[in-house]
């Protein structure tokens, strides 16, 4: 991984929350012109945050995978370092210790 390039668990995070953002635009608009019905009494924030939630998941399931399998690749190969290091050290302190 270069220097340059951003951890993917970053760039999935960023992509998540612009699709989220976008989601929130799109039902607030919807919202505000009546194409969607508001939320009842003052709940019309929430029921905008909510109905951006439910159609920014399958969105983010379908578009981001690449995005995912690359974060998960990345997390997958962080521990593996992180388990060769501790069983280095364990071998290390063992020898230390005979």
């Amino acid at each position: 991984m270069s220097a340059a390039k951003p951890s993917a668990t970053i760039r999935y995070t960023a992509m998540r929350l612009s699709i989220f953002v976008g989601c929130l635009v799109v039902a607030a608009v919807a919202v505000n012109f009546g194409i969607i019905p508001s939320g009842a009494g003052g709940s019309n924030v929430i029921w905008v945050v909510l109905l951006a939630l439910v159609l920014s998941a399958p969105l983010s399931y379908v578009l981001l995978r690449k995005q995912r399998d690359e974060m998960s690749e990345q997390i997958v190969s962080s521990v593996d370092r992180a388990k060769a290091r501790l069983e280095a050290n364990r071998t290390r302190e063992d020898s230390v210790t005979q």
